[in-house]
């Protein structure tokens, strides 16, 4: 049974930083292809990030909106992904979920699983 469990969220102000994890089992991360999106109340899922899985290279791609400020990485001891949020800003409000692809070669994250969220505040 896949399982993915996001924690880290929070408070902060703006300008400030955070890290986001996504723990998960029942899957490898390092064969999947994973991702970050976010939902802010009455607006659209927006994605940010992804992180392909080794048989892509391991390459990293972003959203332009936090291109600069985020970081997706992992830790593939712990089979955690990370996000790291830098520069934050309100319009970063949301609630944020992480993301596997159905299988080991797919991107394809509608298909895939998914995390509960946890939620991001940015407010003075």
């Amino acid at each position: 049974e896949v399982q993915l469990v996001e924690s880290g969220g929070g408070l902060v102000q703006p300008g400030g930083s955070l890290r986001l994890s996504c723990a998960a089992s029942g899957l490898t991360i390092v064969n999947y292809c994973m991702g970050w999106f976010r939902q802010a109340p009455g607006k659209e899922r927006e994605w940010l990030a992804t992180h392909y899985a080794d048989d892509g290279d391991g390459a990293t791609t972003y959203a332009d909106s936090v291109k600069g400020r985020f970081t997706i990485s992992r830790d593939n001891a712990k089979n955690t992904l990370y996000l790291q949020m830098n520069s934050l800003k309100p319009e970063d409000t949301a609630m944020y979920n992480c993301a596997s692809g159905p299988y080991y070669w797919s991107c394809e994250f509608e298909f895939g699983s998914w995390g509960q969220g946890t939620q991001v505040t940015v407010s003075s």
